[in-house]
């Protein structure tokens, strides 16, 4: 019999979904874990991978067609049966769904990409053989696919002996092949990252055409689910915002002399947003009420910090969540922070990734901005914006108070706060804090 492909539930309060691609036709060969569909839910965009290997039979949901969890969307003829391509079925009934609460703002479904027709590479027998014998992930084995492994050469350090992500990477890193990726880093930092070898690089996706000047065209789910919810936050709080400007100097030379052995020791990059989300961490554990929010007439302390940290996708934006940063080193906010931004980018997220945060960092000067006034990220009191890091002439006193001018490197940090919630007083002494812990950074980087 054909293998069933279904509609699957992305967490638990997700009970539809929307198929906004499929990357393959019916006749296509597919390789179990492939991408095979893209979805979009009022969580998060996924691409699904293939239930099994062989031949996409048939297509039974066409794409933008809404259909609800374990619907069964289409069939692939496994290898020795008939696989005689179907013709795409007419669009099943949508399931009109207006129930958007609890999303975060910024994290929708949205437009998707329009993807190239990808070729895969054909696992070996002996990987083949792995895959039924190891305990892995989807990733794990297409990664061990692209680059010829042999998962059995692998010892997990997963729950039961299970072969995660990072255990193939310092693996494959071992071999001399090396896969490196950064989050959240400018332009000018991604020029200087080591080149990535072809094997491991997935065919670029070509961006959808642009409109022509006069065209009037749908807005995506996502970009509908950001304009409600931007709205939404205005009409909430009470937004304030503060700047200050930040003496960054002594973080980038410290960057610049530790961020070649830093890779080499870890396997990660070294990037500025880590240094960041330390300071903050370190102001809200002394100002519990920023990491707090309203709850009707009353106000809940969190126990963690949940950093929400944005990042801007070609077709929206949307806002992972570091779950317990408080509770992590430097290297691991910096591995964190890596692992959300390259899942984002390739619609691995999954809805817990992108629920629960307490505060939020934006990084608009990633873009250019000297700084922004971002609007709070509900259910949050406050959200803190980075603009870019610029050099500019400084007057700065040595231990003597004799001033002279200098050329420092700068960078412009904004809170944005609800005043319902927040005195200006205790932003203000919040900001200081995150200013002195960069401007004087003791804390060791690993």
């Amino acid at each position: 019999m054909p293998t069933d492909i279904i509609m699957p539930q992305m967490g638990e309060s997700i009970v539809e979904g929307t198929i906004t691609k499929w990357l393959k036709k019916p006749g296509d060969k597919v390789q179990r874990d492939e991408p095979l569909f893209e979805i979009s839910t009022d969580k998060v965009d996924a691409e699904i991978p293939a239930p099994a290997s062989g031949v996409l039979q048939e297509i039974k949901v066409t794409e933008g067609t809404t259909v609800g969890v374990n619907t069964v969307v289409g069939t692939i003829a496994v290898d020795g049966e008939s696989a005689a391509a179907k013709p795409a079925a007419a669009p099943a009934k949508p399931t009109v769904s207006e129930s958007t609460a609890g999303a975060p703002p910024a994290v929708a479904a949205s437009r998707p990409r329009t993807p190239a027709q990808e070729t895969q590479p054909q696992a070996s027998p002996a990987t083949q053989d792995d895959e039924q014998e190891t305990r892995s992930s989807p990733l794990v084995r297409k990664i061990a696919r692209e680059h010829g492994v042999s998962l059995s050469q692998i010892t997990g350090t997963g729950l039961g002996g299970r072969i995660t992500k990072q255990d193939i990477m310092q693996f494959i890193e071992n071999q001399g092949s090396r896969v490196g990726t950064d989050a959240f880093v400018r332009p000018a930092e991604r020029s200087e990252a080591t080149p990535t070898p072809a094997a491991a690089t997935p065919p670029p996706r070509p961006a959808a055409p642009a409109p022509y000047p006069g065209d009037v065209v749908p807005m995506s789910n996502m970009r509908k689910l950001i304009a409600k919810h931007m709205i939404e936050s205005r009409r909430t709080s009470a937004h304030v915002h503060c700047m200050y400007e930040v003496d960054f100097t002594r973080i980038v030379n410290l960057r610049n002399k530790l961020k070649s052995g830093f890779e080499q020791r870890h396997g990660a990059r070294l990037t500025f947003m880590p240094f960041f989300v330390r300071a903050a961490v370190m102001a809200l554990q002394q100002w519990p009420i920023i990491n707090a929010n309203i709850e009707g007439d009353n106000i809940r302390y969190h126990r963690h910090i949940n950093m929400g940290i944005a990042v801007a996708l070609d077709w929206g934006l949307i806002v992972p969540v570091l779950k317990n940063a408080g509770d992590l080193n430097f290297l691991g906010l910096q591995r964190g922070i890596t692992d959300l931004g390259e899942r984002a980018r390739n619609k691995k997220l999954k809805p817990e990734d992108v629920e629960g945060s307490t505060f939020t960092i934006t990084n608009p000067g990633q873009f250019g901005a000297v700084f922004g006034l971002p609007i709070i990220n509900q259910p949050n009191s406050a959200i803190m914006g980075v603009g870019g890091i610029t050099k500019q002439p400084m007057v700065i006193s040595d231990k003597d108070g004799t001033d002279s001018i200098a050329i420092r490197s700068v960078v412009h940090l904004t809170l944005g706060y609800d005043h319902r919630l927040i005195d200006g007083a205790v932003a203000d002494q919040f900001m200081a804090q995150v200013k002195k812990s960069l401007e004087t950074w003791t804390e060791e980087v690993g």
